[in-house]
């Protein structure tokens, strides 16, 4: 089992779901952790019964949201303690430090830092990270109106201190390209789908995917985008 850590103040929600429709089409179990304080996942997710915790099946994709833990999962899932849990990828969505250490992600197979470039985005998303215990490997995926160089320093400089190791390369992701109009659509109507999303966009998921998976090339990726746009 891959657990893949998306951390920061910045709303992360249909990135993820995003991101794990591919996998889902890909043939791999998934399921999507909300850590976060507001758990936007219960108002965006269609569910029938929420309770204060539960496991939904959205197009293949199992959401969790209300638990403090993978135990906490398990638990729920009448999983013993000494049993993985039977997805392939867990994907765990957090905005704050408990999050981020009731869920090990510091034991994560990779860890994302989630920001624009808001002060609000950016600063408290930093919170996380200052009260981390051990130098963690954080990539960066940044949602900018231009992905000014600029505005990397400026996140470099604010986290000057803290016990992060940034990946030399960054995923950007355009703040205004239409895709917004198009997810909150696709809130409306309930689905996953990415006919209209921009080319930046959808490379952008991909590039994320292609990084979780490591032994899928980019191409049978884009392939496999282009099958979900045909209205699967």
């Amino acid at each position: 089992m891959k657990k893949i850590g998306f951390i920061g103040a910045y709303d992360k929600t249909d990135l993820i779901l995003y991101v794990a429709k591919i996998l889902t089409v890909l043939n791999k179990k998934v399921l999507v952790v909300d850590a976060t304080i507001n758990q936007k996942a219960r108002y965006v997710v269609p569910v029938i019964n929420p309770t204060t915790t539960y496991i939904t099946d959205f197009e293949d994709i199992d959401i969790a949201v209300g638990f403090k833990d993978i135990e906490d999962i398990k638990q729920y899932l009448g999983i013993s303690d000494g049993q993985e849990l039977e997805y392939d990828i867990v994907l765990v969505d957090t905005d704050n430090i408990n999050g981020f250490q009731k869920y090990e992600l510091q034991n994560s197979q990779k860890n994302y830092f989630v920001t624009s470039f808001d002060n609000y985005s950016l600063k408290k998303g930093l919170e996380v990270l200052s009260g981390l215990q051990d130098v963690v490997s954080l990539s960066k995926i940044l949602f900018s109106r231009e992905m000014l160089k600029e505005e990397d320093d400026y996140l470099n400089f604010l986290s000057l201190g803290y016990k992060v190791v940034w990946n030399e390369y960054r995923i950007y992701f355009p703040i205004e390209n239409g895709d917004l109009s198009v997810i909150y659509e696709n809130q409306r109507v309930a689905k996953i789908k990415f006919k209209k999303l921009s080319v930046q966009y959808k490379d952008g998921l991909a590039y994320i995917v292609e990084e979780i998976l490591g032994d899928v090339s980019e191409s049978n990726i884009r392939k496999t985008i282009k099958f979900i746009e045909k209205g699967v």
